[in-house]
């Protein structure tokens, strides 16, 4: 099993949420300037990446998720329940307080798009199940 440092944890755990807070307000002032907010994702994605990693396949910490590869309509509705408070992360909240659900879809696919180190089980085309291999 494998151990860890509870106060080296709480110190990262503080480090991605300053950085985060940092990245995150000229996002926002710069969106409330702009009558009309065009799509937010290249902004967001270096704030989802500074916790989750590049491309979201490398996260800082053991206990944050590998986003990349998902599937979209999950990482859809899990980041619509961060929102809601549905899922309870006060970081998560925090981050999609504001995004739109445009903004939510778009970082959804785009992460699962990208190559992950996860093995993400796929149907075959025509969505029947392979059949079961003979003994």
């Amino acid at each position: 099993m494998r151990t860890f440092d509870k106060g080296l944890l709480v110190n990262k755990t503080l480090l991605c949420l300053a950085l985060t807070l940092g990245v995150s307000a000229p996002v926002l002032a710069e969106e409330a300037a702009h009558e009309q907010p065009a799509s937010q994702v290249d902004q967001l994605l270096p704030i989802c990446q500074s916790c989750h990693g590049d491309k979201g396949a490398k996260p800082m910490m053991p206990s944050y998720p590998v986003l990349a590869g998902q599937y979209a309509n999950y990482l859809e509705h899990a980041l619509k329940d961060y929102r809601s408070g549905a899922r309870n992360n006060p970081i998560m909240k925090a981050q999609v307080a504001t995004v739109s659900d445009a903004d939510i879809k778009a970082l959804a696919q785009y992460f699962a798009q990208q190559e992950s180190p996860l093995y993400t089980f796929t149907l075959p085309t025509g969505g029947a199940a392979p059949a079961p291999a003979a003994k």
